[in-house]
């Protein structure tokens, strides 16, 4: 009975199969015929051949003879592929154009990108601008006396003379405050690349000094005056317009070294190496190991990002699929029935086929744990064979391309002569069949679409680019930040850390960055101290003996 169900199978596979090639045969046909029908109508950009004929022309220039050719809309081959991929929430390699954009343009996410730094300018602004108002109010009238007439003309101008020693403060306070400009501009106003969780420390800091200061020299600069003016009322003698320009003068120096400390926080503290910093992709394993300052936690973890756009290879999730071997696909495709409805009479000698069943597939399924480790070495050698002959096949194919196109200075004898664009078009199909197969040998192709390998190829030809110039973006494995779907303006990642993100990095302390599938497991340790001692060798130490022995050649 389990003979003539198998057979029956074989029998409804062999329709289904005869069917299905005839269906495949005359769909084919049908494709075909379209084509030709709408060839001459629908030209794909890239759908060209070309024709090198040696004949020179008037000025002995190769002549490039373009045929447009109809094609579908396959930019490597023409071939017909089933698959048994049906379900609805499957997703093809070749599908790029579901990498959604996050919205990121709420009224959260603008305060939290731009609150901080908009009260770092403004008070910034106010801190600077400070010393440039308290040195031209008296000049404007804002002076003690000056709008009250206690005074004489006389004395309102000794009042407010400036001496000689007085233009050098001023002078010096302009130097000041020009290089105090140069170097906020410098150091601090630059465009913010990370929105980080919890507070910069230093930063906070840096900014309470500031406030504290400004509001310090302006509560005082308010005292004098009124001081100045009851002197005034009283016939004592009054500060100076001097005294209040050394005093603004000195309010400029404290800026300078704000700045100054600032600069040493944010900027310089973090440059020696203090702990080594171990960085794990969770899906694949790809690790890098750096040395890193004295950070805060969260910005640990904005450097780590860093260096993983720009240092670590693009992650490949295709590549991670493990292949079916042939022996676990021939245990999928072969279906075994039994008849549970059958007569007594067979029964005991379907019990027996039963249990032998049971107990070959078990064996089996040893067999099959045993050996998956060899299965899958000799897969992984066969991949990497097929990789390597692909490879070969598309220089090849690359350098045959390129050799049929040249530059050509534009003149009247050689008006036909393609742009970047037109020749791209012209050489593109001589090498996309080479190129699609080691895309699909390589997992690669949801990067590369026909629109983007033309563009490039345009560009390759347009800046007289080789070969492997051309193919340096498929051969060679760029950084995470070289795929188009990573090129998005803002990066959203999740930091977890059982630590608080504003304390410093400390021995032993592990903390993980996510988005997506994708983690990366950070390991902080500490830097050994090193202790060097000095060794004093004798000169004299350095004789040696020649011992001769006859059975050696010296």
């Amino acid at each position: 009975m389990e003979t003539e169900s198998v057979r029956s199978e074989l029998s409804s596979r062999s329709r289904r199969s005869s069917r299905h090639r005839h269906n495949t045969h005359r769909s084919t046909r049908s494709t075909k015929s379209q084509r030709k029908e709408s060839g001459d109508n629908i030209m794909a950009p890239f759908q060209t051949s070309i024709n090198i004929n040696p004949e020179t022309g008037r000025d002995g220039q190769e002549v490039i003879e373009v045929q447009i050719l109809p094609q579908d809309e396959n930019w490597g081959e023409n071939t017909t592929a089933v698959t048994g991929n049906t379900s609805e929430g499957s997703q093809s390699m070749e599908d790029v154009s579901n990498w959604a954009m996050e919205s990121d343009g709420g009224l959260g996410f603008v305060c939290s990108r731009y609150f901080g730094t908009t009260l770092a300018l403004g008070l910034t602004f106010v801190a600077f601008i400070s010393p440039l108002t308290m040195v031209v109010l008296p000049k404007i009238g804002f002076f003690p006396g000056l709008s009250d007439n206690i005074l004489q003309p006389s004395q309102q101008m000794e009042l407010l003379a400036c001496t000689a020693e007085c233009k050098g403060v001023l002078l010096s306070l302009a130097f000041k405050l020009v290089l105090l400009a140069i170097g906020v501009w410098a150091a601090f106003l630059r465009p913010r690349n990370a929105i980080l969780p919890r507070i910069f420390v230093f930063r906070a800091v840096t900014l309470v000094m500031i406030a504290v200061c400004t509001f310090s020299y302006w509560l005082f600069y308010i005292v004098q005056i009124t001081e100045a003016t009851k002197a005034i009322a009283l016939g004592e003698d009054a500060t100076d317009y001097k005294a209040l320009v050394t005093y603004v003068s000195s309010f400029a120096d404290t800026l300078l070294f704000i700045h100054y400390v600032a600069v040493i926080l944010i900027e310089i503290r973090h440059l020696e190496p203090n702990y080594y910093i171990k960085i794990v992709r969770s899906p694949d394993g790809e690790s890098r190991s750096y040395a890193i300052g004295q950070l805060s936690i969260q910005r640990a973890a904005v450097w780590v990002l860093q260096r993983y756009y720009t240092e670590f290879p693009i992650y490949n999730p295709y590549l991670e699929k493990i292949p079916i071997s042939k022996s676990q696909r021939k245990a999928q495709s072969s279906i075994k029935f039994y008849d549970v409805d059958g007569s007594n009479t067979n029964a005991a000698g379907q019990t027996r086929s039963t249990a032998g069943s049971c107990a070959g597939s078990g064996s089996g399924r040893r067999r099959e744990s045993v050996s998956a480790h060899n299965e899958r070495y000799h897969e992984e050698a066969e991949r990497e064979r097929r990789v390597r002959k692909r490879r070969a096949r598309l220089l090849a194919a690359a350098d045959d391309a390129f050799a049929h196109v040249r530059r050509v200075r534009l003149s009247a004898a050689n008006g036909g002569a393609l742009g970047p664009r037109e020749a791209a078009q012209a050489v593109f199909p001589s090498l996309a069949r080479a190129l699609q197969k080691y895309l699909r040998a390589t997992r690669q192709q949801p990067r590369h679409t026909a629109d983007s390998v033309l563009a490039h190829l345009a560009r390759c030809l347009s800046q007289d680019a080789s070969p492997r110039a051309f193919l340096e973006p498929f051969l060679v494995e760029g950084p995470v930040l070289a795929a188009d779907h990573e090129t998005r303006p803002l990066q959203r990642w999740s930091l977890i850390s059982d630590e608080l993100l504003a304390r410093p990095l400390a021995h032993n302390i592990d903390f993980q960055l996510r988005q997506g599938d994708v983690s990366l497991i950070c390991s902080i340790k500490q830097l050994p101290k090193f202790s060097l001692s000095e060794e004093v060798v004798d000169p004299k130490s350095n004789r040696f003996v020649l011992r001769l022995n006859s059975e050696t050649s010296v």
